[in-house]
């Protein structure tokens, strides 16, 4: 039976990547491009360059500094100064040794005039991305990877694919892409053109997270004052000057305490937002509304229906880099629709989790335990990958098998991390902050907000709020069935009891119902046409399968439809952006 056609490739908007900046390291015709700042064979694209006193050091970047006024006072400079001249007159001063005094957003070039060596920097925890491909002779740097599909390669990296397929995101290095990368979080990375080819000349880490426990002889109650001092410096610092500010809030205690903080400390209005996907499906509108009233916000509900999520999918993917596979990225883009209404600057609570031990580390932690035989060093990799609850486990089905053999032997890019000498809750946070966080939830973030002219901020990632995180002892982080009770224990006093004492449950988008009973045709018609972009790569009799909900004992195929719903409308939003 010929399916009916229920996708149409009209629907891919065609949308204006922001920022679009760019640079551009070798031997090119200027006169080709919107060239804004040149140095022999350095090129400044679409943006404005910034020079430091002496004329040495060029800046170009998306940067938010949020210790901007103690950085003033240390430079002796006025408020007039932006952040890019703030970052260009540090370099002067401290050279790389600068990016430790650093706090905040940001993915900048570095120019050095003298040496004519090109730096590329990425701050700690990822909150901004930059991306650069290396054809030999011309590298090419930008802060969106969309810019750089017409200078890099048109083939998909398969283990990129395979990360994707497991993780719901591709974490990273890697992009889909191959010989397209995404600087590393915390990294500076070196490179030189020698007029004939472009040489990397060092990379290495100014800063990462790394366990170091401290004070392991105090009290929970002791830690978590030192937590909350720490978290009233952020919050402060993230509030946007004399504007109104609105917070993402759950319901859940990351996003309430950071509403409670928020209210407490701004003087102009605070706007909530949350979401529900209508009267049939749970929801936590209960939390979210307790918090707002306590806080006395002013608190906005948005409904999101299912055919909204469906319609608007191929405009987020747009606006993602790399894909990801998470029903929230639609909701999240939704939302900023609605904030932009009301404020400038958002924040979320994001971080909570991976930096004081969420439940989703649980089972890890159990398996860790008691998993006996089947947590030997071979098996730690894959109980990881399958605690994501995707695609890991049914690779060598879903992969066509030219595709599995190529990728079967490769290591994941975080393996390393899990055999760290470190403990075992904070090797899971590492890795989560490194990986999930970066490339996951604030890549989402950022792109997501930015898509609707917002700056989204998010405090419980700030570098001191990961820092202070991993030096605070495991026990109060996570044990057995109480999760982040040090995070729990700073914001006592600003909470309602029912926040600190109800157990997590997450925002679940009921994408299983959805796919049963109202996506399936329109899934059906974009996963198994034989022209789909994913039809060389991926089994459809297996997706079909799945799409009939055949052999779905525990009702989990819903995840899983939607990760390749996204990965299909990505491909062709891509393919539609190159042609």
């Amino acid at each position: 039976m010929k399916l009916p056609v229920l996708w149409n490739k009209r629907q891919i908007p065609d949308i204006h990547v922001v920022p679009d900046w760019y640079v551009i390291l070798g031997g090119i015709n200027a006169s080709n491009y919107d060239v804004t700042y040149s140095s022999k064979d350095f090129f400044v694209v679409k943006t404005p360059a910034v020079k430091s006193h002496n004329n040495r050091f060029i800046v170009i970047g998306d940067i938010w500094l949020s210790n901007r006024s103690h950085l003033l006072q240390f430079l002796h400079l006025n408020q007039k100064y932006t952040d890019k001249e703030i970052v260009a007159h540090l370099w002067e001063k401290e050279g790389e040794e600068c990016l430790k005094l650093l706090e905040g957003m940001f993915s900048l070039c570095v120019w050095d005039n003298l040496e004519r060596h090109l730096y590329l920097v990425r701050d700690g925890v990822g909150c901004r991305t930059l991306y650069y491909t290396n054809s030999g002779k011309v590298c090419v740097i930008a802060p969106r990877l969309a810019t750089l599909l017409p200078w890099g390669s048109q083939q998909l990296d398969l283990v990129a694919l395979r990360d994707y397929l497991c993780c719901g995101f591709v974490p990273g290095e890697q992009t889909l892409w191959q010989n397209v990368r995404e600087l590393f979080v915390g990294m500076v990375l070196q490179i030189e053109s020698s007029g004939e080819e472009i040489n990397y000349i060092n990379e290495k880490l100014f800063w990462e997270a790394r366990e170091d426990i401290q004070n392991v002889e105090k009290s929970l109650i002791w830690h978590g004052k030192q937590l909350r001092k720490l978290l009233d410096e952020v919050v402060q610092e993230y509030l946007p000057v004399e504007q109104p500010v609105g917070v993402y809030l759950s319901g859940g205690l990351d996003s309430s305490c950071i509403t409670a903080l928020a209210a407490k400390f701004h003087n102009h209005p605070v706007h909530t937002y949350s979401i529900h996907f209508g009267e049939n499906c749970p929801n936590e509108l209960e939390f979210s509304g307790l918090v707002a009233q306590h806080c006395k916000t002013q608190h906005h509900i948005l409904e999101i229906t299912p055919n909204e999520m469906w319609d608007k999918l191929p405009r987020v993917m747009s606006y993602l880099d790399d894909p990801i596979g998470d029903p929230l990225t639609v909701p999240n883009y939704l939302l900023g629709k609605i904030a932009r209404q009301h404020a400038g600057v958002i924040l979320n609570g994001e971080g909570g989790d991976p930096c004081f031990g969420g439940p989703k580390n649980q089972p890890m932690l159990l398996n860790q335990l008691y998993g006996g035989v089947n947590n030997t060093e071979e098996n730690m990799v894959t109980n990881y990958v399958n605690s994501f609850k995707k695609c890991s486990s049914y690779l060598p089905q879903l992969l066509k098998q030219d595709v599995f053999t190529k990728i079967k032997q490769k290591d994941f890019v975080f393996a390393d991390y899990l055999y760290r000498n470190e403990s075992y809750l904070n090797r899971l946070m590492t890795i989560n902050i490194k990986f999930k966080g970066a490339d996951h939830i604030l890549t989402k973030v950022n792109n997501m907000t930015v898509a609707n002219e917002l700056q989204g901020r998010s405090p419980l990632f700030d570098r001191r709020i990961v820092e202070m995180a991993m030096q605070i002892p495991p026990q109060y982080k996570l044990a057995g069935a109480q999760e982040k009770a040090v995070l729990k224990q700073a914001v006592l006093d600003i909470l309602p009891r029912e926040i600190i004492e109800r157990p997590k449950s997450g925002m679940m988008v009921p994408v299983q119902y959805w796919f049963k009973n109202i996506f399936q045709r329109r899934a059906k018609s974009l996963l198994l046409n034989k022209n789909a972009e994913i039809a060389p790569l991926l089994n459809q009799e297996l997706i079909k399968q799945w799409l009939n909900y055949r052999g779905d004992a525990w009702q989990r195929y819903g995840v899983k439809l939607w990760l390749l719903v996204s990965l299909e409308i990505w491909l062709q939003v891509q393919k539609d952006k190159k042609a």
